[in-house]
């Protein structure tokens, strides 16, 4: 049985004193959510350290939205994944779809990316999805397999096993626009399929794979009671407190 793991991606919001408060208010909910899942919250790099502060003796824990591949030197602007441990991040989202469409990562960067992660006991939260010209083209699963292979290419089954991947239709990030249940299972199962031919049956069974795409409270029941769709990373609805926590409360049950 695959633990569910619901993640809010704050993306650019939230400094630390909203930080704060988002934290304060969560806490005092989480005695009433359901215990059988982990929680992840990804606020912006500037707000890492208050959130992992405060969350230190809390089951909820604390995701980087990115990270660079390399560990120091003149790369201005970048973040390494030594700074992210130094101050006790858990998790990395890589490959975003906003990360390679507006900043033109490629799945080779996201690769270096992703095994630097493991290399310093980060676990990846490895976004994949098609566009929506793609899905209309009929590509989606040429794209998906080519995501998934080159971007985990030498990523080892025992790393596998600590990786989360979040499939994101690019189409409905965002949007208000949500792929139905049938549709986001379909994909997941093909993507479940593909870990298989890469890492085994016993492995892919394994693997955690998140919908992200306008996840909210009214959809989270029927998106994560599809057999593979083991939670969700979820943008604009994690941003408040209410919708956040009715998510985990609907989408996975007590």
């Amino acid at each position: 049985m695959r633990k569910p793991i619901i993640a809010a991606n704050w993306k650019l919001n939230k400094g630390p004193s909203d930080t704060e408060d988002f934290i304060q208010s969560f806490e005092s909910k989480l005695n009433d959510l359901p215990k059988g899942v982990d929680i992840v919250l990804a606020p912006p790099y500037i707000s890492l350290p208050k959130a992992t502060e405060l969350l230190a003796h809390s089951r909820v824990r604390v995701a980087a939205q990115n990270m660079s591949e390399q560990d120091s030197g003149a790369y201005t602007g970048e973040i390494s994944a030594l700074m992210l441990k130094e101050v006790f991040v858990n998790y990395v989202i890589l490959g975003h779809s906003e990360r390679r469409a507006i900043y033109g990562e490629s799945d080779a960067l996201i690769n270096a990316k992703v095994l630097k992660a493991h290399d310093l006991e980060l676990r990846p939260i490895f976004c994949i999805g098609e566009t929506l010209q793609e899905r209309e083209d009929g590509k989606l699963e040429d794209v998906l397999r080519t995501q998934i292979t080159d971007g985990l290419k030498d990523v080892s089954e025992k790393q596998m096993l600590d990786t989360v991947i979040a499939y994101e239709p690019v189409w409905a990030i965002g949007t208000g626009v949500t792929a139905s249940p049938q549709q986001a299972q379909d994909a997941h199962e093909f993507v479940r399929s593909v870990l298989t031919d890469l890492y085994g049956v016993s492995v892919s069974e394994k693997v955690r794979i998140q919908y992200g795409g306008s996840v909210k409270p009214d959809n989270a029941k029927e998106l994560l009671g599809q057999k593979d769709i083991d939670g969700a990373l979820v943008g604009g609805a994690g941003l408040e407190v209410s919708s956040f926590a009715d998510i985990i409360r609907n989408g996975v049950g007590e």
